[in-house]
């Protein structure tokens, strides 16, 4: 019951749960996800050092940042609405041996049941899937404890990122599977900031993530255009 929440793209979900016997293939539809993880974690980790904290991963999808988070030490709880993607996720993390919570809930309904429990709060590359991301926002900041870390990424609205994002990495360097965005959803970082500032959230540190297609690697640079980065506070 908790996971029929009305803010969910169930077009979103069966994307990704058609895609979720391949989440842990590095050279599958989410090689991009393995690849940039790495840059996403230091982010998050010269930030706050993951060890001893309580974190929630909001979008978990199969687990690829979950796991990570709990290989630096830290106490993860994970949700999706992708009830395949999670099936992956806890088969993966046996796996692992590694403990993490898996749940099938929406974001909305968690912040209502554990309000004030996480001293991390992720929410990468999920909120252009969702049809109000502003209430994804304001739920991170209610699971978020006094003085928590909240993180999001996702992708800037305007040409240059409809041209890269979608005709690029979807229809030239099939970088991802055709169809797995929407430009519409994008949401470009002023959005994304005025929707922080309105739940009280102070902004630390914005970065934008790119892809050179001659090295085929990814790398964190101050170009915000496409893909970005950034780390919020709630204020102690």
């Amino acid at each position: 019951m908790n996971a029929q929440h009305g803010n969910r793209d169930d077009a979103e979900i069966r994307k990704f749960e058609a895609l979720a016997a391949r989440w842990w293939d590095p050279n599958s539809e989410f090689r991009p996800l393995h690849e940039i993880n790495p840059l996403r974690m230091g982010f998050i980790s010269g930030k706050i050092n993951p060890a001893g904290q309580h974190c929630i991963d909001i979008g978990c999808g199969g687990g690829i940042l979950s796991e990570a988070l709990a290989h630096q030490g830290a106490q993860v709880t994970a949700i999706d609405l992708a009830e395949a993607s999670l099936a992956v996720a806890r088969l993966h993390k046996l796996e692992s041996g590694l403990d993490i919570r898996y749940e099938n809930i929406a974001a909305e309904t968690m912040a209502e049941q554990e309000p004030g429990q996480y001293d991390i709060v992720t929410c990468l590359e999920m909120l252009e899937h969702v049809p109000d991301p502003e209430a994804i926002v304001e739920a991170c900041v209610k699971l978020a404890k006094p003085g928590g870390h909240i993180f999001f990424s996702t992708l800037n609205r305007n040409p240059k990122s409809w041209l890269f994002a979608i005709v690029g990495a979807e229809y030239v360097l099939n970088l991802l599977p055709k169809g797995t965005h929407d430009y519409a959803k994008f949401i470009k970082p002023s959005e994304l900031a005025s929707w922080c500032r309105h739940y009280g959230l102070e902004q630390g540190e914005l970065t934008g993530m790119g892809y050179n297609p001659l090295t085929k690697r990814y790398r964190l640079q101050n170009d915000i255009d496409v893909n970005y980065l950034v780390h919020y506070r709630k204020p102690a």
